[in-house]
């Protein structure tokens, strides 16, 4: 057996993405946008095709991104941010409720995302890991965004051509 393979396209040309980047512990956050936005030109994606927006943590990322989806103006989204371990459980919830929101905003809507929020034990972690991860969030936005459009239906023209006359009475 021979399958049709789509192969991974990571041409980001006319591509139109935004970078939602949780400003708490920010300068991780930055780290990673800094990485993301070179990667998103090395990728061909025209700055004048992203727009960054912030937001105060981790837990408003998915209320903006469902915002961001619902305008259709975006071919790939793409969530930035760190929460890293601290001594109360604020933690688990933080990280839970922001990967659960960011999967239910691309499941519901449709649109690429790539979450790029770090769970991390400490901030040395979170520094060591920043730019990498921001990177690997513009490369899957980019590779997502080729993917989901080449999955798309295509028009079915058939229907559009149908004329009364064409009608078996």
């Amino acid at each position: 057996m021979n399958p049709y393979t789509l192969t991974p396209d990571l041409n980001g040309e006319g591509l139109h993405i935004c970078i939602v980047r949780a400003r708490f512990n920010e300068n991780i956050g930055e780290q990673e946008l800094e990485a993301c936005l070179e990667e998103l030109g090395q990728l061909g994606v025209d700055e004048r095709d992203v727009m960054t927006v912030t937001v105060p943590g981790a837990l408003e990322l998915g209320v903006t991104l469902a915002q961001l989806a619902h305008t259709g103006e975006f071919d790939a989204l793409i969530a930035l941010g760190a929460v890293v371990r601290g001594e109360t459980y604020h933690f688990e919830v933080v990280a839970n409720e922001s990967a659960a929101a960011i999967s239910r905003v691309a499941l519901e809507t449709g649109i690429a995302i790539a979450n790029g929020v770090l769970t991390t034990d400490t901030e040395e972690q979170a520094l060591a890991r920043a730019a990498d991860k921001g990177r690997d969030c513009a490369r899957t936005a980019v590779e997502m965004a080729n993917l989901l459009a080449g999955l798309e239906p295509e028009e079915d023209d058939e229907d559009e051509d149908f004329d009364e006359d064409d009608r078996d009475d």
